[in-house]
């Protein structure tokens, strides 16, 4: 059995944050016959999958929904970490790699290639979507679909992964903006709707009005694609879907 303090400085977390475990029910300690608070094998193990979950990006409200559902499975909860970090270290080995040939470029050891400078980015830009929308984007529009998108990401050359990432992150500024004043169906929300088809071309095989209607659907009813949009203003998810449909309405005639 371990106090706070003994546990606190086994796993390498503050005696502070175990508190503040138990306050929202999170690691709840045992009482011993004098009453102190105590952690037996079963809060050290809890623990434990805390802690990679944590690792992994999770929050505390999706950890303590995990690992108090009656159906939990222990052994594949561990097994699903160990594929997602095994994941993480080829992210990082590949950008390291890409780390290592650029120092060798710079010491004029050897040549980079233009596309290659991007390669580490690109993959990792797909995994991640992968993860987060992959299982959802895959049911909506089929594994093709998904895959001849992926390739297309990752065939981009040095010009237009950057022109890529500069759209995406003036479709977030003029989001911004119109969220400021003037209706989606106005001239600013239909600036921000056509940005953001041309920033789907970069991936898309070919543009279909209805598929865009769906996606910018997603963005409102999928907590995860509305977090990234709601970066540029309360509201703006809402308002990015509304110009969408306006949009794509016109287009349909």
């Amino acid at each position: 059995m371990y106090t706070v303090q003994k546990l606190a400085s086994l796993a390498g977390v503050s005696a502070r944050t175990l508190r503040y475990y138990d306050s929202i029910g999170l690691l709840t300690p045992q009482k011993n016959e004098s009453g102190y608070r105590m952690y037996g094998r079963p809060e050290i193990d809890r623990l434990q999958l805390i802690l990679f979950y944590r690792e992994l990006g999770f929050g505390l409200h999706d950890i303590a929904k995990l690992l108090d559902d009656p159906d939990f499975d222990e052994i594949g909860a561990l097994l699903g970490q160990r594929e997602q970090l095994l994941e993480q270290r080829s992210r990082l080995d590949l950008l390291i790699s890409n780390v290592e040939k650029t120092i060798s470029a710079k010491k004029g050891e050897s040549q980079m290639a233009d596309h290659e400078k991007f390669e580490g980015f690109k993959k990792q830009l797909v995994e991640d979507n992968e993860a987060a929308y992959g299982k959802e984007i895959r049911e909506k529009y089929g594994d093709a679909e998904v895959d001849r998108s992926n390739a297309k990401m990752l065939g981009m050359n040095q010009e237009q992964y950057e022109a890529f990432k500069r759209l995406e992150q003036e479709v977030l500024e003029k989001l911004g903006e119109a969220l400021k004043g003037g209706e989606p169906e106005g001239n600013a929300g239909q600036e921000v709707a056509d940005l953001h088809r041309q920033w789907l071309g970069y991936t898309w095989g070919s543009y279909n009005p209805k598929a865009h209607a769906g996606l910018a659907e997603m963005y409102v009813a999928d907590e995860r694609f509305a977090a990234y949009y709601e970066k540029a203003g309360e509201g703006a998810a809402q308002y990015l879907r509304d110009a969408i449909i306006a949009y794509t309405d016109k287009l349909n005639g």
